[in-house]
């Protein structure tokens, strides 16, 4: 039995952390460790105690924070909130006369029921069309500081705005949709609650549809329970699932601060390059090549709901998603256009991604801890909409 010792600072005094690996090792990579020892040291929320992360030498130490429970939303000082904000947002987000067809809401993609979005590869909207992406989550959006997968919204009450205006999504324009929901006599009582008149307007719109979508948040995660002192709240599939988390498996890279997000654009093989389904990413948006196939890295709280995976929604289980990463994002050859633009936007998949190793069972582990991130659906009880 080989012993291998990590020793912890905490507050002037020593913890002494035991993991026990095996000398009958089968695979390279294939590790055994003490649940016991890592339940301990993992169910506490000074992470300053936890065992140290493996890190890629590309991860910025000035931005990366730890796992850990979400802290209170913030609201802005610009749009500041109000239960009756809430509640007009509330009738909005529902509310399909926002579309050119008066047949699609924001709750069309992003069902509660649903765990705020549609669970299917990409969504259809106006005119039964295919959007081009697989619908992100609102659930936790309120501690998004870019929305989309290309990251094009800098905050939720800009990002409100892009669906509506989209041909393949609400088809209409903001205008329209503003005199839309004036027209309807029933919101003058809301508007006026909510902002002091009964003046409607594309920007109060927007306001109060991010106030909403702020108050989505998940309740505590048995992650959370965990890491506030709950020792049993994982199993010890779950426990060894979080340790690999943060070390093997390197998940934590990207997936860091209690969001489970950098909130940053990494290029993870997925552009799908020459293809029908090829996405430049966040190339759309700056028009830089380094930024050719990167994607806003997703949030992992609720992802056991949130299937099918990535950008494209190709991935339909979560063992497909932990299975490429495994093998270190195989991608297909890159074919060169020599000379023209397309080989000057050849896609480069970020050096961060390696193969992982992972045995059968350190999957299955690092899913049952990603399942731990998901709680219960709550039903949306909706009001009649204004008329």
């Amino acid at each position: 039995m080989k012993h291998v010792f990590n020793l912890l600072t905490c507050k002037g005094y020593l913890l002494l952390f035991l993991v026990f690996a095996t000398g009958c090792r089968q695979n390279k990579g294939e590790e055994y460790y003490d649940i016991a020892s890592l339940r301990e040291v993992y169910s506490q929320s000074d992470t300053s105690l936890w065992p140290e992360p493996e890190l890629d030498s590309l991860v910025d130490l000035n931005t990366f924070k730890d796992i850990g429970p979400l802290s209170k939303v913030k609201f802005p000082k610009e749009n500041p909130f109000s239960e009756e904000k809430k509640k007009l947002g509330k009738l909005l987000f529902f509310d399909p006369r926002l579309s050119q067809s008066g047949q699609i809401a924001c709750a069309s993609c992003h069902n509660p029921e649903l765990s705020w979005t549609d669970q299917i590869t990409r969504s259809f909207g106006h005119n039964r069309q295919l959007n081009k992406r697989n619908s992100m989550p609102i659930k936790n959006t309120a501690y998004a500081e870019k929305l989309f997968w290309d990251g094009r919204a800098s905050s939720l009450e800009h990002q409100a705005m892009f669906p509506i205006e989209d041909p393949k999504e609400m088809n209409n324009d903001l205008d329209t949709a503003t005199q839309n929901i004036a027209n309807v006599k029933g919101y003058a009582s809301y508007f006026e609650e909510a902002f002091g008149d009964s003046t409607v307007t594309t920007e109060r719109i927007s306001k109060a549809i991010a106030t909403y979508e702020r108050t989505i948040v998940s309740r505590n995660s048995r992650f959370d329970r965990f890491v506030k002192g709950k020792k049993e709240a994982l199993t010890d599939q779950q426990v060894l699932g979080l340790h690999l988390f943060r070390t093997k498996a390197h998940c934590i890279n990207c997936h860091n601060t209690p969001y489970f997000s950098d909130g940053q654009f990494h290029n993870d093989g997925q552009t799908l390059w020459g293809s029908k389904h090829e996405d430049l990413g966040l190339y759309h948006q700056t028009k830089k090549a380094k930024d050719v196939g990167k994607f806003k890295t997703p949030t992992l709280r609720e992802v056991s709901k949130t299937g099918p995976w990535m950008h494209h929604g190709h991935f339909p289980t979560m063992l497909d998603v932990l299975q490429f990463y495994n093998l270190g994002n195989p991608a297909p050859i890159q074919k060169r256009y020599l000379g023209t633009e397309r080989d000057f936007i050849l896609p480069k998949t970020s050096p961060i991604l390696q193969k992982l190793e992972l045995t059968d069972e350190e999957i299955e582990a690092v899913i049952a801890f990603l399942e731990s991130l998901s709680t219960a659906n709550l039903r949306v009880n909706t009001v009649r909409l204004p008329e």
